[in-house]
């Protein structure tokens, strides 16, 4: 700062005196944020001089106060807040992408929000059904509490270094293959105005200063990513007959071992997959036959994956990863 510059000019009155000591005091009203001092601040500055009288001790005098008031900075960020791709199948609904939208200027802003579903760069074009303000802040979409946005009637109004998660929520079209990506991308602008870093907007700052569009523009933007999961399940079983002539002759007393494999391929995984056999008429159950993997597993209902249940086989095999396979067997004697 010029302290002597216009509106700061001092005298210092010397008689005989050779020493005149000059000092410069400095008032802001409010603290400075990460994103500097808050729209609206006034900066007072005050300089004094200290002197010596000739006939001895000491004077003080003040230049007149300079005021200057600290103009609005338009700045905003816009980023994926999901940690990858987020998985989904053809022609499901209510999919969601979540993105966190920060003011990173001085002052309270609202922005308004724009998704865009056909910005190309991708296998298929997710279609937009809403786009959703995380009103109660938890970071979790819940339906009917948090606030569906309406452009130009309750964009998120934001005070200077906070954020908002916001939720778009797409239904996905039937025809996305296994493994397609589908774009979204979210995008936040300044109400008050945005264009080229450093243009001004007199008057309509925070305080009633100027607004001054930042580096970003007072603009920003992310895009995230659907990505279709579509893994099929398979089973295919077998049939093995060993008699009791060291044969494979299918006659009363032979023991037939049944397969089933249950393999899963695409991507992603298939869930939840229970497998049944009920045994065959004219056969009886040999009892503890039943295996998975290899392993034996019990005919109770119990703490393994398998059970004997109203003359039928039973195993939970869980959550079956695509490009993996499960083997099961039993076996019965024919009556």
């Amino acid at each position: 700062m010029n302290l002597w510059g216009s509106g700061a000019r001092l005298a210092c009155v010397q008689t005989i005196v050779s020493t005149c000591a000059l000092t410069a005091s400095l008032s802001v009203a409010s603290p400075a944020l990460a994103n500097g001092t808050v729209a609206g601040t006034n900066i007072d500055n005050v300089a004094t001089a200290t002197f010596d009288l000739p006939g001895g001790g000491t004077s003080t005098i003040s230049s007149n106060t300079i005021t200057l008031k600290v103009d609005e900075l338009l700045d905003v960020t816009v980023v994926s807040a999901d940690p990858g791709d987020v998985v989904t199948s053809p022609a499901a609904t209510n999919q969601l992408l979540k993105f966190t939208v920060t003011n990173a200027g001085n002052g309270n802003e609202s922005f308004a929000l724009t998704a865009v579903d056909t910005g190309g760069g991708d296998d298929f074009d997710p279609s937009v059904t809403s786009v959703v303000i995380d009103s109660n802040g938890n970071n979790a979409y819940d339906a009917g509490i948090d606030t569906v946005y309406v452009a130009g009637a309750n964009g998120p109004n934001l005070t200077p270094d906070t954020s908002v998660t916001i939720f778009i929520l797409s239904t996905i079209p039937g025809g996305a293959g296994n493994g397609n990506r589908g774009r979204v991308d979210l995008s936040a602008t300044a109400m008050t105005g945005s264009g080229s870093p450093g243009t001004s907007f007199a008057g309509l700052g925070q305080g009633g200063g100027a607004a001054v569009v930042g580096a970003t523009g007072a603009q920003a933007g992310d895009d995230g990513y659907y990505a279709i999961s579509a893994a099929t399940l398979s089973l295919v079983k077998s049939a093995a007959v060993t008699d009791q002539f060291s044969g494979n002759q299918q006659i009363p007393g032979a023991t037939i071992t049944y397969t089933l494999v249950a393999s899963a391929a695409g991507s992603g995984s298939v869930a939840n997959v229970q497998v049944s056999d009920p045994v065959p008429a004219g056969t009886t159950y040999k009892l503890n036959s039943l295996t998975l993997d290899g392993g034996a597993l019990t005919d109770a209902t119990d703490g393994d994956a398998g059970r004997l249940n109203s003359n039928a086989i039973a195993v939970s095999l869980g959550s079956v990863a695509a490009g993996s396979s499960h083997t099961i067997t039993f076996q019965v004697l024919i009556d």
